[in-house]
């Protein structure tokens, strides 16, 4: 039931509570003197449903309303006065409700009435009653709170995991236009070098291949200052600030690993195919899902040896790293934000991540990178 439909219930069975709270009153006034109090007690009744039902009128109005009906009519008047009773302490006005109650006692002693509150009848509702209708209005009351808060915790905490979401695969796209800008730059100057080279011998080569080389050395410049302007804020501000020349930013997973092994971490590696047989991208990607793993490892799984497997021949880059339990009372658990980033990548390159439970206690990080103009489909890592 969505919420529109729960408030048009609570209005219903709000408005059949006021209704057979009225009737009683009538009731009670009739049961001492039909003739006598009927019509007045009947009449004071209406008003005081129609001030409950009134959402306008039930803060303000309705209290004061039900409290001088009661002052004057005295205990047939008291089930709308438990009513009023029980919306103040919901609403947390505990003062305002035990104001409204010692009013109509007092204001009731001070006439003497065959419906006085102060009667030996009506000393239940006024010591019993009462006190009944604010407790649980206070836990009725608390209770509603106590859920709105919670759903807004629950709503804050979507909200930030869905932002650190967002801001985990930008940062990866950062990242990865980052990498992708020094691998082309690095590239580019190469092609920028060996052309202006051949520039400088241009009166031994043939006219149109001089013409050429002439070209290919402006594009390829103006490629390169065109992707320095694009791209070149994704650097770190003290390289460009120091003038450091632009170089590529690949580094081999075997030295990842050397670097792992210094650290006191077992890693065995098994590497089929030459990184070059893989794309740059691929070994970019394979070489952050075996940083991220090594860390996971290092933090959730301390002691556990490692096992890295990498495949870099054609049609499909894979890579999977597995690590065995931890020591005891060590944790293994997805890292969280830092997976989010690799999919991105691997995602991105039309490729599929995963990471999960390998059994017996170990974690698996799998992925599975086809090579451009692969036709096989992409299915779970091997």
């Amino acid at each position: 039931m969505n919420s529109s439909g729960s408030r048009r219930w609570a209005a219903v069975g709000r408005a059949v509570l006021v209704a057979l709270c009225a009737l009683a009153s009538v009731l009670n006034a009739a049961s001492v003197d039909r003739d006598r109090f009927l019509l007045p007690a009947g009449v004071a009744a209406l008003v005081c449903a129609a001030a409950l039902l009134v959402p306008r009128l039930r803060r303000t109005a309705a209290p004061v309303v039900v409290t001088a009906a009661t002052a004057w009519w005295g205990w047939p008047m008291m089930p709308l006065m438990l009513l009023v009773l029980f919306d103040l302490a919901v609403d947390n006005r505990v003062r305002a409700a035990l104001g409204c109650a010692v009013g109509a006692l007092v204001a009731n002693l001070l006439g003497i009435r065959a419906t006085s509150l102060w009667s030996a009848q009506s000393y239940i509702s006024v010591l019993l009653l009462q006190p009944l209708a604010v407790a649980t209005g206070l836990w009725l009351g608390n209770r509603r709170r106590l859920v709105k808060a919670l759903s807004a915790d629950v709503e804050h905490l979507r909200v930030e995991a869905r932002l650190r979401e967002e801001a985990a695969q930008a940062a990866e796209r950062s990242r990865i236009a980052a990498e992708m800008h020094d691998v082309l730059a690095h590239r580019l100057s190469l092609i920028a070098l060996h052309t202006g080279v051949l520039a400088t011998r241009s009166d031994t080569l043939p006219t149109p291949v001089a013409e050429r080389l002439a070209l290919l050395r402006t594009a390829s410049v103006e490629a390169l200052t065109d992707l320095r302007d694009v791209l070149g804020a994704l650097h770190d501000p003290r390289s460009t600030a120091t003038g450091q020349s632009l170089v590529p930013a690949l580094r081999e997973v075997r030295e990842l690993v050397d670097e792992a092994r210094s650290a006191g971490q077992a890693v065995e590696l098994t590497c089929d195919g030459l990184p070059g047989q893989a794309p740059t991208t691929h070994r970019l990607a394979v070489y952050r899902i075996v940083q991220e793993a090594l860390t996971n490892a290092r933090k959730h799984a301390a002691g556990a040896p490692v096992t890295i497997r990498i495949d870099y021949r054609p049609p499909t880059t894979l890579v999977e790293v597995t690590n065995a339990p931890g020591e005891p009372g060590a944790v293994t658990l997805d890292s969280g934000y830092g997976l989010v980033g690799l999919r991105e990548r691997v995602t991105a390159l039309g490729g599929h991540l995963s990471a999960g439970p390998a059994g017996a206690g170990a974690w698996r990080l799998a992925a599975r990178i086809p090579h451009p103009g692969d036709t096989a489909q992409n299915g779970s890592p091997t």
